[in-house]
């Protein structure tokens, strides 16, 4: 049975208002089926997105709370997604969906082909000097910052999973 490889790159962005650089958390995987992949890659989402929203409340409450690393996680201790938004919304009047989407869905990086023309001078034998248009397939990292849970993705970029049926 083929196997599907799957490469995925999610970014967890600092905490809000920090000089620092976003986290990466990259792996190569192989799996037996596009399902398995689109599972897979569903989960390591879904996991960006709470660990992230994790550390917005977090750091909310230590920069703009003062409270102190370890009271912020004493807070934080057996809260839901839902008790996280009502602490951001209430106490501090931030809308966790209003937050980029780099920070809420994490970052993936897709190949994508992309057709490049570009023009060339050219000297034809028995003719004059023109320019002449050549057009070449290229594939090029893109980066996605948005949901890749849902079909849309999918449907917009089938290319990324391979037939299963090879």
């Amino acid at each position: 049975m083929d196997k599907v490889m799957s490469t995925a790159l999610f970014s967890r962005g600092p905490p809000p208002g920090s000089k620092e650089e976003p986290g990466f958390d990259g792996r190569v995987v192989l799996y037996p089926s596009n399902r398995n992949l689109r599972d897979y890659l569903s989960w390591r989402q879904a996991d960006c997105h709470i660990n992230n929203l994790y550390n917005t409340v977090f750091w909310t409450l230590v920069l703009k709370g003062g409270l102190t690393t370890a009271q912020a996680e004493d807070r934080l201790k057996g809260t839901l997604a839902a008790d996280k938004n009502e602490i951001l919304f209430t106490e501090f009047d931030i809308n966790y969906n209003n937050e980029s989407a780099l920070h809420r869905k994490g970052t993936a990086l897709i190949w994508e082909k992309r057709e490049e023309t570009t023009t060339k001078r050219m000297k034809l034998p028995n003719e004059e000097e023109k320019e002449v248009p050549i057009t070449r397939s290229r594939r090029r990292v893109e980066a996605y910052h948005c949901d890749i849970i849902g079909d849309q993705f999918w449907e917009e970029h089938p290319d990324i999973l391979e037939d299963d049926n090879c």
